[in-house]
Formats: structure tokens, C-alpha cells, sequence
């Protein structure tokens, strides 16, 4: 850990997250440790929110709806995919971070329950987001959404799927979303990336760590997809703006760099921002870390110039 230049709050916060790890190293143990951490830093459902979980398309969602009544012309929208390596985590990992989007902004904010590897290895996750996005263009949820303003937000995992959700609309030639935002996502970038090799042992997610997440997701399914690692793809042209912010201190930091910077070079708005002495996974510290409130003072700022603007 001293390899790292982090500050004393972010240390408190790795400290209070790894005493969630026990000996349990089954992917039943790995995920009730997750859930309990995840529920540790959870806070209370703000006031004027209202939380409903149904089916989407055959796929479990939450969406977050401020009590406010319904704009002219419908909800501006957030589509949230979750992060943990695309094999723990659902609703209730992610309450946290969808809680605060729909009360800041007071935007609707869906959240995907996709499915879990290994049990479901790709391409489910991507299915299932793919047909939830889908529902939506197509009117099927309880409430009147903008279409003109929704973006996909993700972190991690999460990240990830919504970059290769953006790819295949795109290759459909289907409706987009507004912009993407991704923080830390993991992109499938080359195993020799310098941020696999300067962050090895990075605090909450090491380079192992990515590996043994990205084995479990791809397991079974042939040759690589760009929509399983979207860093694949040959042309990044015409896909949404985005937002793609990294953490200094990730193995996968390099992910969102390249990606942003595959946009950029092919004509698309891309904004990068480099968290500096930031980690994987520090979404939870809001509130607890300077640098972290900085990160989502920046989010929600770039989310209500892209939600809230006239189209």
C-alpha cells in the first residue's frame, strides 16, 4: 500500500472495505462478503424518492423516480449498469450511487439486474442490457421517458457493458443514448498495459484480481467480442459522447485512457478524467474522501449539462 500515494482518508476507507474479506474464497462466500460490505456503505433512501423493482424484458430492474411531477416530455433517464467484475453485485450493491444520481439531478435512474458469471458468462450481461435498452426505446416501462435524454452510466463491470451496449447500438444502427459514462470500466485492454504492471497490487482490485474476473465472464464463449471488450473494436466512429473518468491507483486505468482516446481520434467527444490519487471501486467513499466528493461534483455536473440542456 505505500507504493501509493493515497490520502489518509482514502486509506480509512480501504481499511473499513477489505474488513469485509474472510477466509470464504467460494464464489458463495466471495458474494455474501460483497453484499455485506456493499450494505456498510449504503445510506439511508433520501426523501422525495420513490424505489420500485420489476421486470423489464425478462430482466429484473430498480428504478429511482423523484416524487416531482413528470417533465412535459417525459423523464430524463439514466440507464445504470453496476460494477463487481461482472460476477458479484445486482440492485442492492449500487443503491448507493443511483440513490444520489435521481435525488441531485431528479432524473428517473433505471438499474439493470443483469445476469452473474460464471454462471452466465457473456453474453448475457450484454443481452440483458441490451434488452432492457430495448423496452425502453419501445415505451414498455411504467413511466414516460424522454428518449432524447437518456445516457448510460456504469462503473467498473458496469463500465464496460455500457460501452459495448453503445458498440452494438451503434453497429444496428439503433437509437443511442445521449452520451456514456464510464468510471474505471474495464475495457479488456492488452495484458502488457502499463497501469497492469505499475498497479499489480493496487488497494481493492489488483491486476490478478481483473484477470480472474475477465476469465470467469469470457468462459465458453470463443473468440473475444468487442462487445465483451470493447478496447476490440476496429472502428470507434459515430458512438455517443462520454465521459470516461479513471482512477490513478487501477489496474485497469489504462482501459479508460485508451478508449477515451479511440474516441477522440475518431472524431467523437470524449472527455478523460484522470482521478488522480484515486482507486478502483472508491464511488462508496463519498462523503468519507475530498477526492472522491471532487469526482462526483464533476459526474453530476457533466450529467446535468448532458440530461437537463435542451436538445
Amino acid at each position: 500500500m505505500s507504493r501509493y500515494s493515497i490520502s489518509q482518508q482514502l486509506y480509512a476507507f480501504v481499511e473499513k472495505t477489505e474488513s469485509f474479506t474472510h477466509d470464504d474464497t467460494s464464489l458463495a462466500g466471495l458474494r455474501q462478503a460483497y453484499d455485506r460490505m456493499c450494505r456498510a456503505f449504503t445510506p439511508r433512501q433520501p426523501e422525495g424518492l420513490q424505489v420500485s423493482d420489476f421486470p423489464l424484458a425478462g430482466v429484473g430492474v430498480r428504478s429511482y423516480q423523484p416524487s416531482t411531477p413528470t417533465p412535459p416530455s417525459g423523464w430524463p433517464c439514466i440507464l445504470y449498469m453496476h460494477g463487481g467484475g461482472w460476477v458479484v453485485g445486482g440492485l442492492d450493491s449500487h443503491d448507493f450511487i443511483c440513490l444520489e444520481l435521481a435525488s441531485a439531478l431528479q432524473v428517473l435512474v433505471i438499474a439493470i439486474d443483469y445476469r452473474l458469471a460464471p454462471e452466465h458468462p457473456f453474453p448475457a450481461a450484454y443481452d440483458d442490457c441490451r434488452a432492457v435498452w430495448q423496452a425502453i426505446q419501445l415505451c414498455e416501462t411504467p413511466y414516460e421517458i424522454d428518449l432524447q435524454r437518456l445516457v448510460v452510466v456504469g462503473d467498473s463491470a458496469g463500465g464496460n457493458l455500457a460501452a459495448a451496449l453503445c458498440l452494438g447500438l451503434r453497429d444496428d444502427r439503433q437509437p443511442l443514448p445521449r452520451a456514456q459514462v464510464l468510471v474505471y470500466p474495464g475495457l479488456g485492454g492488452a495484458a502488457d498495459l502499463p497501469s497492469r504492471r505499475d498497479c499489480f497490487d493496487a488497494p481493492l482490485l489488483s491486476t490478478s484480481d481483473t484477470e480472474c474476473y475477465l476469465t470467469l465472464y469470457l468462459r465458453g464463449s470463443g473468440k473475444p467480442s468487442p462487445y465483451a471488450m470493447p478496447l476490440l473494436a476496429e472502428d470507434f466512429s459515430s458512438l455517443p459522447p462520454a465521459l470516461i473518468a479513471v482512477a490513478q491507483f487501477d489496474p485497469l486505468r489504462d482501459d479508460g485512457m485508451l478508449y477515451a482516446e479511440r474516441l477522440q481520434g475518431a472524431g467523437v467527444a470524449a472527455t478523460l478524467y484522470p482521478g488522480k490519487g484515486l482507486i478502483h471501486g472508491c464511488l462508496r467513499a463519498r462523503g468519507q474522501v475530498p477526492e472522491v466528493d471532487q469526482l462526483y461534483e464533476y459526474l453530476l455536473g457533466y450529467l446535468r449539462e448532458v440530461l437537463l440542456t435542451q436538445v
